[in-house]
């Protein structure tokens, strides 16, 4: 018996607009207590989009209970009336577009009752997802409440839908949500999302380090959710809520940590003495005369000997700024002065005389410059540096000393004194661990940096290992108080299950060792100083292990991002917000082998993409110390030296033998785990897929083809998946909307998926292509006037195309061959060019005629003959172009005028010969001159014809992007996703000219 289904709202629409503009807001400003700050994870899901997948997954779409919600009386009103309103709309639109040019100007299908009454609901849910995507509704238990009633209701009508189905037992329980699983779980963005919507989720994920990260995130404040702190400080009168219990005492005993730490090593930490011989030569120092400042961080610089034999004697430095604050107003910088044979750091306030200098270090210029010998200027190339430094002839000397100010950063000369006392501590643990080379993910290597102990300096191997043995010390201290305060000694550890005293422990001590990996994560030498910040910078703003110049040693008993206490915050801070809603499991399995859950659950998941990223070798550089303060809690977890990667499913070829077996390896691996995620969904719901495709290449037809994503869909097919849609998400900032050789804004997409029916058909490439060219316009036109940005559509346009690709069994080509992913892929881009192509159909001759120059010649100037021939094969003039001021034609020359060139008095109801091209580069110019009001009120002179305008943007977006006219693919980018702005202010624009008018831009 075949399980009744409806389709989600997922398969038919989202509102994607407001789910990237709050992805790419949280991604450009974390607020406190974001996710991200509890622990570095890589490519990490945007919570607003995983909400909005989840939801849209779970809830039904509209149009699969039309019936239901005409049944109810105000319902049926309200859609009546919206139905009389699109009603006169599409009359008045249809009169008009006749009136223009009935063979061309489509005003739509005619609305029905059923289309309003959907619609009307489908925006009510569009406006939950608007809600629960925004970071501030975390704690809002109204918005949560409503998502998660709609998610309640689509359930429960699927098992009605299904009460006499044979498995309804197995598959429809009334009384309990289907669990979500995500086998590749990482970072936590999707169950944690689940996890807020009511939704119980099972993460599991193979690297050890993304299953503490779950435990911590989720696993854990379900178990101690409203237990107040056990620490002796805590106030027995305050209520706690959630996991508030839990930050409290990861604050209190974080601050033991610190104070236990002082009386070990706060030697190694001295204060600097501001004297009055110091303020005599720098007055900004003379508030503080007498005081003892405390030391921030340490700035040093590596050194390496002079090439030139003169100088052979001195070790010279590898600074890559000698500029430490460019805050305006508070610039300060190292002056270095060469004396006595060698040279010594001073460091000056104010601006340097030349900047350029201060800015460039000891480089000779550019971003891959190489350095030069500060006492003779002879060039030090790469290979010189690489030959020094696996010689072991590479140094650090101390440029500056970074102390606490009364309003911010005070920069010291560096002192033989601290210098000295840094080189003299003496760890008695080092992590253990070879770095895996993996050219252009961990040079270090190359630099002789072959082990992760080489990453730190002896004082921070010192500091670092005293926290991670507090840890345990915490641990055996909390269990001792939580007994105190009267929890059971039930003898059981986290692992075993247990709610007591031991468990309490275990988790204090998980949090607590994610603080000491904060402290890691700013405390290496390949961490750096940010002198426009003023801060110390992470060790990888890069998916690498990268190898670094100067670096900061930052005081883990001072004020800044290594401090103790400031990492214990960013840990206490999300569990103050942490919202346990469901319980949760999270465990270390390999997705290619099974998964946690027993019963069929909802899939959405966010697995590794291709060769990317190599998350074992990057996380082993945390996991080495947070083994070090857990493996007696997690024996099992820590039980090897470094992080499993024999299993791991990326294609890396240096662990692969080669580039062939890594793709195999990886399509191999992902079409079993494809497999499994088919046999173990749920039939009700799909299954959503984010992956991203970022490295491009050139195949043999000069065709741009991405080796990973079609490896990636060629297992998703492979394994019995039918692609329903994809939706674009942006998670990268405007400047990389354009970049030559890359993939645009999109930088990952949303794949919607449900098992292939066993009986699919096969058919033949002709077939498939002839479908495509069926399909494909009215999907196109659909998400057009979802408003979906240019920048996106060719990523959403694969959804409907692979959509119908993968509903047959095989495609075969002429010679009876399996139709590849690839070849698909380039069919249906070739499908929507020509869609895209065939509504220029839509233009005037003129715009036609522009067109066809933009994408020739751009906004350059072309032969007056050339333009002749096509603007006679457009059935226009050059003559008349000039005179519709949509070119500038002069000795022998023509070019198209630019929007910053038309007249700032065009009026269109004045236009004889008004073109498309016009409306829309008027528009832009606008719109980038007066802003969204201004396009507004332009758009209601131009009245219904606006319409046609964004069809043309978004076809010349296609032509800019393609010939990499990034400036002018941003305009008609921005043209489009300013659309819906636009015609509200223009509706608001025409309101007094009466409600007809208005209605023309509903």
């Amino acid at each position: 018996m075949t399980v009744k289904t409806r389709k989600k709202l997922i398969e038919v629409a989202l509102p994607l607009e407001v789910i990237n503009t709050e992805s790419l807001r949280r991604k450009q400003k974390a607020p406190k207590g974001w996710p991200t700050s509890f622990h570095k994870w890589w490519a990490q899901r945007p919570l607003a989009a995983a909400r909005a997948v989840i939801f849209a997954q779970m809830v039904d779409d509209p149009s699969e209970y039309v019936d239901t919600l005409l049944s109810f009386p105000e319902k049926r009103r309200t859609a009546e009336r919206e139905l009389k309103k699109r009603h006169a709309l599409w009359k008045t639109r249809k009169a008009e577009f006749e009136a223009h040019d009935a063979d061309v100007l489509d005003p739509g299908s005619e609305p029905t009752l059923e289309d309003c009454a959907a619609d009307l609901e489908r925006s009510r849910l569009f406006q939950i997802i608007e809600q629960i995507v925004k970071w501030d509704n975390t704690h809002n238990e109204i918005v949560l409440d409503q998502a998660r009633s709609e998610i309640w209701q689509s359930w429960r009508r699927a098992c009605a839908d299904n009460a006499d189905h044979p498995d309804a037992k197995q598959l429809f329980d009334r009384n309990k949500l289907p669990s979500l699983c995500d086998p590749f779980a990482g970072s936590g963005s999707i169950p944690l999302s689940a996890q807020w919507l009511g939704v119980e989720p099972y993460a599991s994920d193979l690297n050890p380090v993304a299953v503490l990260i779950n435990k911590a995130m989720i696993e854990i404040p379900p178990k101690f959710a409203g237990q107040p702190p056990v620490n002796p400080a805590r106030d027995p009168h305050k209520h706690w809520k959630g996991a508030q219990g839990l930050a409290e005492d990861v604050r209190y005993y974080g601050q033991w940590m610190r104070e236990e730490a002082q009386k070990r090593i706060g030697h190694l930490y001295p204060k600097i003495e501001i004297t009055a011989e110091m303020a005599a030569e720098r007055p900004d120092l003379k508030p503080y005369v007498g005081r003892e400042l405390t030391v921030i961080a340490w700035l040093w610089a590596r050194t390496v000997k002079s090439p030139n034999p003169a100088y052979r004697h001195v070790d010279v430095p590898l600074a890559s700024t000698f500029m430490l604050s460019t805050k305006a107003g508070k610039e300060a910088y190292v002056e270095p002065v060469i004396e006595n044979g060698g040279y010594r750091f001073t460091v000056l306030v104010g601006k340097p005389k030349d900047i350029e200098a201060a800015r460039r270090g000891t480089k000779s210029g550019g971003s891959h410059s190489n350095f030069l010998c500060l006492m003779s200027g002879t060039p030090m190339p790469f290979a010189y540096l690489r030959s020094e430094s696996r010689g072991g002839r590479m140094g650090a000397r101390l440029m500056a000393i970074v102390v606490e100010g009364q309003r911010g950063r005070v920069y010291l000369e560096p002192t033989s004194e601290h210098e000295m006392l840094a080189r003299k501590a003496e760890p008695d643990w080092k992590p253990e661990g070879e770095i895996s080379h993996w050219p252009g993910r961990t040079n270090v290597v190359e630099y002789g940096l072959t082990k992760f102990s080489d990453l730190f300096t002896p004082r921070q191997l010192v500091a670092l290992s005293t926290f991670s043995e507090l840890v345990g010390e915490a641990r055996e201290r909390v269990k001792h108080e939580s007994l105190v305060a009267g929890l059971a000694d039930d003898n059981k550890s986290l692992t075993e299950g247990g709610r007591g005293a031991q468990s309490y422990a275990d988790a204090i001590a998980l949090y607590l060792a994610c603080v000491v990996d904060r402290m890691v994560y700013y405390g290496s030498t390949i961490s750096t100083w940010l002198p426009k910040d003023n801060a110390l910078r992470d060790a990888m703003p890069r998916q690498a292990l990268a190898m670094t110049w100067d670096f900061a040693e930052g005081n883990p008993l001072g004020k800044s991002s290594i401090d103790v206490l400031t990492c214990a915050e960013s840990i206490a801070s999300f569990l103050d917000i942490c919202t346990p809603n469901a319980v949760a499991t999270a465990m270390q399995l390999s997705a290619q082998e099974h998964f946690p859950a027993q019963k069929p659950c909802v899939f959405s998941t966010d697995p590794p993409y291709y060769d990317n990223i190599g998350y074992a070798d990057l996380s082993d550089f945390f996991y080495v110390w947070i083994r070090h303060a857990l493996k007696n809690v997690f024996p099992e977890l820590f039980s090897t030296m470094t992080t499993p990667k024999t299993e791991e499913l990326v294609a890396t070829p240096y662990r692969h033998g080669g580039k062939e077996a890594a793709e195999k390896f990886f399509l191999d691996g992902m079409t079993k785990v494809m497999e499994r995620i088919t046999g173990q969904s749920h039939p009700i719901f799909p299954v959503t897929i984010y992956y991203a495709f970022k490295q491009s290449e050139t195949d043999s037809n000069e065709a741009v083809a991405s080796t990973g994503w079609e490896t990636f869909l060629e297992a998703v097919i492979q394994a019995g998946f039918a692609v329903l849609g994809t939706w674009p998400m942006r998670t990268e900032g405007a400047g990389r909307m354009i970049a030559s050789g890359t993939n645009a804004l999109a930088s990952s997409i949303v794949l919607v998926c449900r098992p292939r029916p066993a009986n699919a058909a096969t058919a033949t490439r002709r077939e498939f292509l002839n479908a495509l060219k069926v399909e494909l316009p009215s999907a196109l036109t659909h998400l057009q006037r979802g408003n979906i940005a240019p920048v996106d559509l060719a990523q959403a346009s694969i959804g409907p195309g692979m959509a119908v690709y993968t509903r047959y069994a095989k495609v075969l080509d002429a010679e009876g061959k399996q139709l590849s992913v690839r070849e698909a892929l380039a069919l249906i881009n070739q499908t929507l060019d020509e869609v895209l192509a065939e509504q220029e159909g839509d233009f005037d001759p003129d715009s036609r005629f522009a067109v066809a120059w933009f994408e020739q010649f751009g906004f350059a100037e072309g032969e007056f003959g050339v333009a002749d021939v096509l603007a006679r094969a457009k059935n226009t003039a050059v003559s008349g172009l000039v005179e519709a001021g949509v070119v500038h034609s002069r000795g022998g020359k023509v070019r198209l005028l630019k929007p910053n060139e038309l007249p700032s008095d065009w009026d269109p109801a004045t236009d004889a010969r008004l073109t498309v091209w016009e409306m829309v580069h008027h528009l832009i110019r606008v719109l980038e001159a007066g802003g969204e009001a201004a396009a507004g009120e332009l758009a209601a002179k131009i009245g219904v014809r606006a319409e046609i305008a964004r069809e043309l943007a978004y076809r010349l977006y296609t032509v800019a992007e393609r010939k990499k006219r990034a400036a002018e693919a941003l305009s008609y980018n921005g043209l489009v996703q300013s659309w819906p702005e636009i015609m509200r202010l223009a509706r608001e624009s025409t309101a007094t000219s009466g409600p007809a008018q208005a209605d023309m831009f509903v």
